[in-house]
């Protein structure tokens, strides 16, 4: 059966890719009337394809080769019908939750790699003085001190915030950047910064120093998110390095590549407003009742933000050309 399946799609296949190259390059708008038909029916045939050969065929190879194909063409479809205010706008409405769903495994095993090393040193700072001594002994002398260096942002102002969102994307940057070295980098950075987060956490419990954790309570959960979301963003690109499956290793990169920087792109303006708060609201001497609640705040949003189910296809109607099978990322 796969051979009879193959000789007879195998033509209209390779038309798609060259048809869906052009697309890619420059947009709808530079095929034919005819070329524009044809590849709206070759686009829809191979989608239906696919279909057949994951329930028929069953030959894994050629499911990720038309999964590829059918993605690729739907990506270039999106990519050209949209444009302007309104593509950035449906892009961050629609597109990034449903990548963040799909992708939710790569940024739970960043959280994890974070997680795991700042357990370790909140345990080790609360428990071992030699530890800190060892790792950062400026670092502990000014929280037996109580010496809360984060007084000096009190004169907030847009010069102070910008300078404290540069150091935060620097960070998502190196986390996402991490990932060209087969997720090793990628693995450094969480673990390294998780582990020195921890560290000082647990030097602020065991010497009841509270300015600096209630400091970063109001703005930590956004900027640890984004940082999540990054490296999860450096583990697929280090997949696709590592573990190609059955796609060429250059697919694969170019595959996992794109997801990864449309999942950096929702870090920018995560970052943007984590370092707002950082700038204008941690360091002021209010109650830290109202830096809890905007940390729960800020929670709850991004819950609703990355959660709420895609309504695009109802909006639509059920006429809408798009209502083909989706296979993003």
């Amino acid at each position: 059966m796969l051979k009879t399946f193959l000789e007879s799609r195998l033509e209209k296949w390779k038309r798609l890719e060259e048809l869906t190259t052009r697309v890619s390059r420059y947009r709808l708008t530079h095929l034919s009337g005819e070329e524009l038909r044809e590849f709206g029916r070759l686009y829809r045939r191979t989608a239906a394809d696919l279909a057949i050969a994951r329930e028929d065929v069953r030959d894994q190879r050629l499911v990720n080769y038309l999964n590829y194909l059918v993605g690729r063409a739907h990506g270039a479809i999106y990519r050209s019908e949209s444009s302007g205010f309104g593509a950035i706008w449906s892009f961050y409405r629609y597109d990034l939750p449903a990548i963040f769903r799909k992708n939710f495994v790569y940024i739970l095993v960043s959280f994890l790699i974070f997680a795991a090393p700042a357990i370790a040193g909140f345990a080790l700072g609360y428990v071992d003085n030699g530890f800190a001594d060892r790792v950062a002994p400026d670092l502990k002398q000014k929280v037996v001190a109580h010496e809360n260096w984060t007084k000096e942002i009190n004169k907030s102002n847009p010069v102070a915030s910008s300078s404290i969102q540069t150091n935060n994307i620097q960070v998502t940057f190196l986390a996402f950047a991490g990932g060209v070295l087969a997720g090793v980098g990628t693995f450094y950075v969480l673990a390294f910064n998780g582990l020195h987060f921890g560290l000082v956490m647990g030097l602020c419990f065991r010497y009841r120093f509270w300015e600096l954790p209630v400091f970063v309570t109001g703005h930590g959960v956004i900027e640890l998110s984004a940082i999540f979301i990054s490296g999860g963003a450096g583990l697929l690109i280090g997949k696709a390095l590592l573990m190609p499956g059955d796609l060429r290793r250059i697919d694969a990169l170019v595959t996992n590549g794109m997801i990864a920087i449309k999942l950096i792109l929702v870090c920018i303006p995560m970052l943007v407003v984590a370092g707002t708060i950082e700038g204008f609201i941690s360091p002021q001497p209010i109650s830290p009742y109202y830096k809890f609640a905007v940390s729960l705040l800020s929670g709850l949003v991004m819950a609703v933000y990355f959660l709420k189910p895609d309504k695009r296809r109802m909006e639509k109607g059920p006429s809408s050309e798009l209502r083909v099978p989706s296979v993003e990322g």
